[in-house]
């Protein structure tokens, strides 16, 4: 018993502690060791932490990406304005030299000058509109990419550097010159302090956010594999989000998307519009882009309450545009317009002749969300809709520079009122402006469109005309529909129905689409319809009754004044081929004049078409419609003459003073000599273009006894009958900027 109290208490006893001379103390050269591996630890963190840029926080990141765009920006810029000055210095340095040499100017050269002028001065018109966006995600991943390439080329190649400067210090050392590397010692000394330092990663710290721009969220990022984004995907903000007692506010005080999407929710809140969510908020140069969805009825709620919500953000009248969606009827577009979203839109590109196809496709217009408007004419009938100062003029020019410039396709020009194409006059084949004119060329497209349907099956075409060179399609311009005469109007209305097949298409411009502005109820009937600035009954007439509530308001558009373009050429367009119907806005790009003379004279130059002769035989056996026919009475007595003829081609080009066709010679006599005689007076002046007056005082000079009594109604009425035609536009002359009159390479064709 004893001995197992002992034994518990030897067990019990405390382990002998070593003694303070039994400890192993770490040696000094241990100390340094473990100090440097700290220090190198340090050093190493610090110096990849640098090379990821972790010093720098997403703040940094955004200002740099943001400094990168705008230097880009101002570089564009700078390089634009360069072209400008060198495209007025080239136009000054010609013109000077025109008005100085014997020869006198070449407006055909002179004019190409001036469309470069005017096209370069237009892009840099744009780009000092366009503002510098904020940078997207993917600019400032790129940003923050650029500065790791940087850094570590930096390291790299200051290594690379350091080496011959090492070894020329040892080498001077080493010959008793100590200073080199007694300096680069206590650099690296230095350097090493402050990389060994401890170092705390700056990672754990939120990424602050940028002040001065609105987050990169605003812009949306591209999706993950290539996927088509899912439209109203990317929600901002919900109406259960609202920050309880939140007013509305203006526009301008959006700064971020949760602001705008919150900005968008409260207006509508306001006004009773039963608003859900708002997603995919996109920054755009003009102002902002959303997509609303509501929660019952539809989209309706937006457009009727537009103006009112103009007045809630406070933004200009039409600064609210809504477009509903067809894919998601439950949702919009809402785009709140504060600038002119059409400021960048590209401008007109170079069409070389006959470098198209009347079935290729060419670009017109811009949408306000910057999609192209593209589209073909082969086949299709056109309807084009604007008040006074809507911009008729000019979408019908943007479209005939697009036909004319097609290798098979016939440009025919009617206009009761003014002067239809104007600038294009070169590169059109038939010119009609009396009512007279007019209705023999419709009556006359109306017969060959019959023929060639009859003409189809023998040439293997098929159901519809193929276009070629040899056999071209016929486009027709007919501007100022409504101050046609009714017969013409009624012309107009029978080639609607029998013409697209055959490629004999019109497009008309009118003022109003309702009949009685187009003579009948027809609006609806032709495949392609756009309108401008109008009234509302004209959106229903040619739209529909419900066109309205689907989004379609050109009647919000404002025509143009003396002063002011605004929205002018702006459009709402259905059945444009291969393109959905969308209530969205375009905007057709109009050209310069100078642009426009330019390329038609080199159209001009390239050869116009005439219809194929197939064609021209098939029209002698078709009935003419019963209203052109003359009356006679039952004894069979005239009791009333035709309205209107059918003429032969060739007829018909000298009835509207064009050229006559290739291969028809001017037979001997008044007319003929009246040619060869401008053609001798020109020469002898060595000038290739005269003005009407000019030439007709030269003439009376040349030959008093022949032209003396003449007036220059008759002269004209010569020349036109000797197949020249009537007079054109020559381009800027002296003072004038683009009188009429006569080219000589003009009269030695008609010779």
């Amino acid at each position: 018993m004893a001995t197992e109290v002992q034994a518990d208490a030897i067990e019990q006893q405390p382990a002998e502690q070593p003694t303070d001379k039994e400890t192993k103390e770490p040696t000094r050269g241990d100390r340094m060791k473990a100090a440097f591996a700290e220090q190198r630890k340090h050093a190493g963190a610090r110096v990849k932490d640098w090379l990821a840029t972790g010093d720098l926080d997403h703040v940094d990141i955004i200002q740099h990406a943001t400094d990168r765009k705008q230097r880009k920006h101002d570089n564009r810029l700078a390089q634009q304005q360069r072209i400008v000055a060198e495209a007025h210095a080239r136009f000054h340095a010609a013109k000077a030299q025109a008005e100085t040499s014997e020869n006198g100017a070449n407006p055909g050269a002179l004019a190409s000058l001036a469309g470069r002028v005017a096209a370069e001065e237009a892009k840099l018109a744009s780009l000092q509109a366009m503002p510098v966006l904020p940078p997207t995600d993917r600019e400032i991943s790129n940003a923050r990419h650029g500065k790791k390439a940087a850094r570590a080329g930096m390291l790299f190649g200051g290594g690379i550097a350091s080496l011959p400067l090492l070894g020329t210090a040892i080498e001077q050392a080493v010959t008793g010159q100590p200073l080199i590397i007694a300096a680069i010692g206590a650099g690296a000394s230095w350097g090493w302090y402050v990389l060994s330092r401890p170092f705390v990663a700056r990672g754990s710290e939120p990424a602050g956010e940028a002040p001065f721009v609105p987050t990169p969220a605003t812009f949306l990022a591209d999706p993950a594999g290539g996927a088509t984004p899912i439209v109203g995907g990317n929600v901002f903000m919900s109406v259960e989000q609202l920050p309880e007692g939140a007013k509305p506010f203006p526009l301008r005080n959006a700064r971020t998307p949760q602001q705008l999407a919150e900005c968008v929710l409260l207006a509508m809140v306001a006004e009773n519009v039963p608003v859900v969510e708002v997603s995919d908020v996109q920054r755009q140069p003009w102002g902002w882009q959303c997509t609303v969805r509501v929660g019952e009825g539809t989209p309706e709620a937006i457009i009727d309450k537009s103006g009112d919500l103009e007045t809630k953000f406070d933004l200009p009248t039409n600064g609210v545009r809504p477009q509903p969606l067809k894919a998601r009827r439950a949702c919009a577009v809402l785009r709140l317009v504060e600038g002119n979203p059409f400021a960048t839109a590209p401008g007109l590109p170079y069409r070389a002749p006959k470098s198209l196809s009347i079935t290729d496709r060419f670009r017109v217009g811009t949408s306000v969300g910057g999609d192209p408007l593209e589209l073909s004419l082969a086949g299709v009938m056109g309807l084009w809709v604007a008040a006074s100062g809507g911009g008729k003029t000019g979408i019908l020019q943007a479209l005939a520079e697009g036909v004319t410039a097609c290798h098979d396709n016939i440009t025919i020009d009617l206009d009761p009122f003014g002067d239809g194409l104007e600038d294009l006059g070169d590169a059109v084949r038939i010119t009609a402006r009396t009512n007279e004119q007019i209705e023999a060329v419709l009556l006359f497209l109306w017969v060959m469109a019959k023929g060639r349907a009859r003409l189809r099956a023998k040439l293997g075409m098929g159901k519809k005309w193929k276009a070629s060179p040899e056999r071209p399609a016929v486009t027709v311009f007919f501007d100022e529909l409504p101050k046609s005469s009714p017969l013409a109007k009624r012309l107009y209305n029978d080639l609607l129905l029998v013409g697209r097949k055959e490629l004999i298409v019109v497009q008309a411009a009118s003022q109003g689409g309702q009949s009685s502005y187009l003579g009948a109820n027809v609006a609806q009937m032709i495949a392609l319809t756009a309108i401008g600035p109008c009234k509302v009954e004209d959106t229903r007439s040619v739209f529909g009754d419900g066109s309205v509530k689907e989004g379609y308001l050109p009647h919000k558009l404002s025509p143009a004044t003396a002063t002011d373009p605004k929205d002018a050429g702006h459009i709402f367009i259905q059945g444009v081929p291969g393109m959905a119907d969308e209530p969205i806005e375009y905007a057709i790009h109009e050209a310069p004049s100078a642009v426009l003379r330019q390329l038609a004279e080199e159209r001009l130059a390239a050869g116009l078409l005439d219809p194929d002769q197939d064609s021209l035989d098939a029209m002698r056996g078709v009935d003419l419609p019963e209203y052109v026919l003359p009356e006679y009475d039952k004894d069979g007595d005239l009791k009333k003459p035709a309205p209107v003829e059918l003429l032969t081609w060739e007829q018909l080009l000298k009835l509207c003073g064009a050229e006559p066709p290739a291969g028809v010679e001017l037979t001997d006599g008044p007319a003929r000599a009246a040619v060869e005689d401008s053609v001798a007076v020109m020469e002898k002046a060595g000038v290739d273009r005269m003005t009407t007056e000019t030439a007709f005082a030269a003439i009376q000079q040349y030959d008093p006894d022949t032209y003396g009594e003449m007036t220059v109604d008759e002269f004209k009425a010569l020349m036109s009958q000797a197949g020249v035609g009537m007079p054109v536009q020559l381009g800027a002359m002296g003072d004038k900027k683009n009188p009429r009159g006569y080219k000589l390479d003009r009269l030695r064709a008609a010779l």
